[in-house]
């Protein structure tokens, strides 16, 4: 719980609300709405609302809404700022209902009334709640932020006086994903009212926030949408388009875009998610670097972006090892789920790929010496072999993880661990310190099976060794998240890869080693550097077409552009740098 005030001299928003808040997204705007249907914990956009008949009060104080992007290569860094004005004869308190948002991360929010600031302060629940009534009731301004769910806060801000101005910004971090070679900024502006059921139903909730307004279909809004988006990529931008709002474009070279959106088409459009897709993929391996100077601290990011079509020609040869656990916990529908998935994922291998597969419980089992080519005669075998396994012992995952990074690999193939368990051990921080420690060897997947997997190991895993997480916990998702992976991991296009700075002092680099390049994920290494900015990054790695070489001046990556992405690369750079800190602190509780 947080109260705020104008006599306040707290300090900007905390390190523990911006943990709290870390997948909060502040959207702005009223919706233009059809039906009202049941939506679960979709996020909501937020409104400022009075709930009042008198005509004398302003019921929509919201003017207008400003959001101003920087898109860094895969990193948004978001400003939104809300004006509100109180137009109307009397004294309002406001109620200003917010989302959350599972990718983007908080760093700062202020609430300003004229000329006055008012900051975070972080308090007790109920000594929030009492200061913020004490507050209302003497007159004062006073802002009080409450979280109603994981992904849905409430600040309501108290005494706005007549024609007293108040500004909301918030400020936060996004990490773009790209799906297909396109990648995705969206910023949601509809408010999705939620079904509540009737007065005495089991569904009903005696909770204000759920009373979303919201206008009625082809009604306009009465406040204005303004949003301005830069984006900057150390690669060369290759397409920009807006699927659900009018834009107009204007190129700065090809690593540098700005968008906005058409003033007369679009004042009111926050009546629909703005969504921007951009591709940055070509018709080769890209790669390129932006250097950025800061205050104090300097940091860097370098980009790898595999081509936008991957040929046959174009896959590295690939070698899969299984980490499957067989242990007593995975007796019954884990294990037979695991078979299940075990199935999928080696019926997926090509007849070039090779593969390994390693049983553990209370000791491990090893199916061949070495990696066997992917005929349908060794994929049979291997099947007949998981299907034979029972389910029983204890769970030695250290001993297992250690005899798998110690099998011989050909360093022409692209090598993937795959462990799959339930997760049931103590030895998290071992076994994330255990991955980390042979990143130079491959990139590890996670599967964790069961209906109450130790969901923090698995992830855990999968970002200690750069790969992904997925969890089944029912047999009919096996083969859905088999296809995924396969997706995923499909088309290798640079393994091996080694990055070393010339001349140029960088330090506290993340992540240490870098992950193989496959056609459906670019690879980013950030970090911070001093000194002059001059030298060049080597980067190599291995393709089909034998050794991958490139050099990138870093003279040519300093210029105004990459300056002004310091923020973000400071942002991102904290976000992973405390992930892979709570890695090695973890303790299971």
């Amino acid at each position: 719980m947080f109260s705020l005030d104008k006599l306040a001299c707290g300090r900007l928003l905390a390190a523990k609300l911006a943990m709290l808040m870390l997948t909060a997204l502040l959207l702005p705007g009223l919706a233009a709405a059809q039906t009202i249907e049941n939506q679960g914990d979709k996020s909501e956009s937020p409104y400022f609302f009075v709930n009042s008949h008198n005509p004398d009060v302003d019921r929509l104080p919201l003017k207008s809404t400003h959001v101003d992007v920087r898109i860094v290569g895969v990193i948004a860094d978001v400003t939104v700022t809300q004006h509100y004005r109180n137009e109307g004869k009397n004294p309002i308190e406001a109620r200003y209902v917010f989302p959350g948002s599972t990718r983007a991360a908080v760093y700062g929010m202020e609430v300003r009334l004229g000329d006055r600031l008012l900051k975070t302060q972080i308090k007790e629940k109920q000594q929030a709640k009492a200061e913020y009534v004490r507050a209302k009731q003497e007159g004062k301004t006073t802002a009080l932020l409450e979280q109603h769910r994981s992904n849905v806060f409430q600040m309501n801000v108290a005494n706005i006086m007549p024609n007293d101005e108040v500004r909301v910004e918030l400020r936060y971090t996004e990490l773009m994903v790209p799906t297909n070679g396109v990648y995705q900024f969206v910023f949601p502006t509809v408010v999705g009212p939620r079904y509540n059921g009737n007065v005495g139903d089991e569904s009903n909730k005696q909770e204000k926030w759920i009373s979303t307004p919201y206008h009625p279909e082809g009604e306009l809004a009465k406040n204005s949408f303004h949003m301005n988006v830069k984006l900057v990529s150390p690669t060369g931008i290759q397409e920009v388009a807006s699927p659900s709002h009018r834009i107009a474009l204007k190129a700065g070279d090809k690593h540098e875009m700005y968008i906005s959106l058409d003033d007369k088409a679009e004042r009111h459009g926050n009546n629909r998610d703005f969504v921007l897709d951009y591709s940055l993929a070509g018709e080769k391996i890209e790669s390129g670097l932006i250097v950025s100077r800061g205050d104090k601290e300097n940091f860097f990011l370098a980009m790898i972006e595999p081509p936008k079509t991957v040929n046959s020609d174009q896959i590295v040869p690939r070698e899969y090892v299984f980490v499957v656990d067989v242990s007593g916990s995975m007796h019954g529908f884990p294990l037979t789920t695991a078979k299940v998935l075990m199935r999928r994922l080696l019926g997926n291998l090509r007849t070039s790929d090779t593969f390994n597969l390693l049983t553990f419980s209370g000791d491990n089992t090893v199916f061949a010496s070495q990696s066997l080519p992917a005929t349908r005669e060794n994929i049979e075998r291997a099947i007949a072999a998981m299907d034979e396994q029972q389910g029983r012992g204890s769970t030695e995952l250290l001993p297992a993880l250690r005899h798998a990074f110690s099998m011989p690999s050909d360093n022409e193939y692209s090598r993937t661990f795959v462990v799959v368990t339930d997760g049931y051990v103590t030895v998290e921080r071992e076994a994330f310190r255990l991955i980390r420690e042979n990143l130079n060897q491959a990139n590890l997947f996670a599967f964790g099976i069961g209906s109450s997997v130790n969901r923090e190991l698995i992830k855990g895993m999968a970002r200690a060794g750069q790969g992904e997480p997925f969890v089944i916990t029912n047999p009919r998702m096996a083969e859905a998240e088999a296809e995924r992976f396969r997706k995923m991991i499909d088309s290798p296009v640079l393994t091996h890869i080694d990055v070393r700075f010339e001349g140029f002092d960088a330090y506290e680099m993340v992540p240490p080693t870098l992950p193989d390049v496959f056609s459906q994920r670019p690879v980013i290494l950030f970090g911070k550097w001093r000194g002059n900015p001059k030298g060049q990054l080597v980067l190599e790695g291995q393709s089909t077409n034998g050794s991958y070489r490139t050099v990138l001046p870093v003279h040519a990556a300093d210029n105004k552009a990459s300056r002004e992405a310091n923020g973000a690369l400071r942002n991102l750079w904290a976000r992973h740098r405390t992930a892979r800190r709570s890695d090695r602190q973890y303790r299971p509780g």
